[in-house]
């Protein structure tokens, strides 16, 4: 089974969304909002891969103003991410894979340069900086991506770091810096092998009838969550609105990697 960083996520929020959503196969409609949403992130990706590769992008900003106006406040707010040293290994889309008993952890990296002594992975967001750090410290995206680099790699945990890149933060771009550790790396190791040995165990029942946990009663999760029917919860409008403003655009940010077989 593929795992990646988004349904690490999913998982650990809520079990059985996890299951309907990727064992069960239901799915829920995409609102006009959130496909364009969607489109626009998968366009400026698409642009700083051209852009990387060194293909002409002319033809991806000519009639897209936006695309246009963040790949310009980009170029202006990180120069030096866009000019090459000579030296370093440079690879956009860079995908990684680590086996973990019967699990393939994948990851891909919007950028990955490495030099001799450190190595970085860049990831773009097309949303605003988030006002909370340490959420996104603690997101699987950023455990997972900094983890699978050193278990695949010759780099040390302390040379690895990785930054996110908020093109479309209200003055300029705006960026968050990860740095990595030892102690992290050992403590994102327990912490992943004992997430997928639950998953284990929830397999082995899945596959005689029974169904993955539910978060407890009166979760918060359950107002976002398009299963609420289905698992017979109430939902309450007024914080379901609310709480899916403050969750849906990491939640967003995890769907391009969602790989499972």
């Amino acid at each position: 089974m593929r795992l990646s960083q988004g349904q690490l996520n999913l998982l650990e929020r809520c079990p059985r969304q996890f299951q309907h959503t990727y064992l069960d196969g239901f799915g829920s409609p995409t609102s006009l909002e959130q496909q364009e949403r969607l489109s626009s992130g998968s366009r400026f990706h698409l642009l700083m891969q051209q852009q990387e590769l060194g293909l002409p992008i002319d033809a991806l900003v000519k009639e897209d103003a936006q695309l246009q106006g963040w790949m310009n406040a980009f170029a202006g707010a990180a120069t030096e991410i866009l000019t090459p040293v000579d030296g370093e290994f440079r690879e956009s889309e860079h995908c990684r894979t680590l086996q973990v008993e019967e699990y393939l952890l994948t990851v891909i990296y919007d950028l990955f340069i490495a030099r001799g002594d450190s190595c970085q992975i860049l990831d773009w967001k097309t949303y605003p900086k988030p006002q909370d750090r340490r959420k996104l410290a603690q997101n699987w995206q950023t455990l997972l991506y900094q983890y699978v680099l050193a278990e695949t790699s010759e780099y040390l945990p302390e040379q690895i770091s990785m930054i996110y890149w908020f093109v479309q933060s209200e003055d300029k771009p705006q960026s968050l810096t990860f740095t990595y550790s030892n102690a992290q790396h050992q403590q994102i190791e327990k912490k992943l092998n004992s997430l997928l040995l639950q998953l284990s165990n929830w397999l082995q029942r899945y596959e005689i009838g029974e169904q993955f946990p539910q978060v407890v009663e009166g979760s918060k999760t359950c107002n976002y969550c398009q299963f609420v029917s289905r698992c017979d919860r109430n939902w309450e409008p007024d914080l379901a609105e609310q709480e899916y403003s403050t969750n849906k655009l990491l939640n967003l940010a995890t769907i391009q990697e969602v790989i499972i077989q």
